[in-house]
């Protein structure tokens, strides 16, 4: 036998007190992981028009989650104290109940369908065609390092994405060699690179900002170290860059630099046959370096963009990415120094 009529009152009560007590308390420790931070991936504040759609149906999700959290664990508590075992007192013994059958099986049928006529209607608003006059940039996925191209404008890039804001884009998504994912949580869900075949995927930037992507498919060796930034700019910002983007690279000026130049250009160095540097060189191979300088990220966007970092990653490409294609150029401390100096005034 269970508790009387108020007992059972009290017991419930004082369940629900608990859980909600208890559902607080996590929520509020593990709160922090939505923070934002320039060292954080989240998809809590989306910046993009598609973004904020998934976060709607996310949200739904949340509350319907936490209530059958709530609802499970507060019945679980209130049951385990209104029918405790009692000295001397035998329970009642029961063989089903169709009304509770029938009701704890409409319940999660209600709630699936609440979840997924939002999440049909966000699959098809996302997974369409973008709008007329979309930016169209392609995104290629190398191990591990992201490339893109702009078609429009004739510029190749590699690590940053550079985007303006309020204008719809179509990320076209490649991939050289295995399957990657291209992920910016704040912009847009994931979506696979596949090598032979074409993805795609488009968006609304709708605030300007640096937004961090990385690759979400393991893709060998160095797969977390495969990273990438989104820039969106505003439009007087972006075609600022455009234009700056497709000049070529400026005669350096400075004796060490202009000696970097000859070390990079030099067959031993074999920088020419990888590297591209808009009307130096057009090696196809690594990234194109053309503005290399004004990147924040070296390594497919695993080290801040410092001169030290710079001449760490000449000198020992393997130690800071195993598996990396960059070979060991051989070059003295004295003629990395002299090469990053002038990949420094690529800007």
């Amino acid at each position: 036998m269970g508790r009387s009529g108020p007992g059972r009152i009290i017991a419930l009560v004082v369940s629900l007190g608990i859980t909600l007590a208890v559902t607080a308390i996590l929520y509020y420790w593990f709160r922090e992981s939505a923070v934002l931070g320039s060292d954080f991936m989240s998809t809590m504040e989306p910046a993009s028009d598609n973004a904020d759609t998934i976060q709607d149906v996310y949200i739904l999700i949340f509350w319907l989650a936490g209530a059958v959290f709530v609802g499970v664990l507060a019945l679980t508590l209130a049951f385990s104290l209104m029918f405790k075992e009692q000295e001397g007192v035998e329970a009642v013994q029961t063989h089903g109940n169709s009304r509770l059958e029938i009701l704890w099986t409409f319940i999660p049928v209600i709630i699936v369908v609440i979840m997924a006529v939002p999440t049909f209607d966000a699959i098809v608003q996302t997974e369409g065609d973008a709008p007329e006059g979309a930016h169209e940039v392609t995104a290629i996925g190398h191990q591990w390092w992201f490339e893109f191209e702009y078609p429009e404008e004739g510029i190749v890039t590699a690590t940053d994405l550079h985007l303006q804001v309020g204008r719809p884009v179509q990320v076209s998504l490649l991939s050289d060699d295995v399957i990657h994912s291209f992920w910016v949580p704040r912009l847009m869900g994931k979506k696979d690179m596949m090598p032979g075949h074409e993805n795609q995927l488009w968006f609304t930037p709708t605030e300007t900002g640096v937004f961090l992507g990385q690759c979400a498919e393991f893709c060998g060796l160095s797969h977390a170290k495969m990273r990438f930034r989104v820039i969106v700019h505003s439009p007087e910002d972006y075609a600022a860059w455009v234009e700056s983007a497709q000049a070529a690279a400026a005669e350096p000026e400075d004796e060490l630099a202009q000696r970097g130049l000859e070390i990079f250009s030099s067959p031993a160095a074999q920088c020419m046959a990888c590297h591209t540097i808009e009307g130096v060189s057009s090696g196809d191979i690594g990234p194109n370096l053309t503005q290399v300088g004004s990147r924040s990220t070296l390594a497919g966007g695993w080290l801040d963009n410092t001169p030290e970092n710079m001449a760490d990653w000449i000198a020992d490409p393997a130690s800071v990415k195993p598996g990396s294609l960059m070979p060991d150029t051989g070059l003295s401390d004295e003629d990395i120094q002299a090469v990053v100096a002038y990949l420094q005034t690529l800007q």
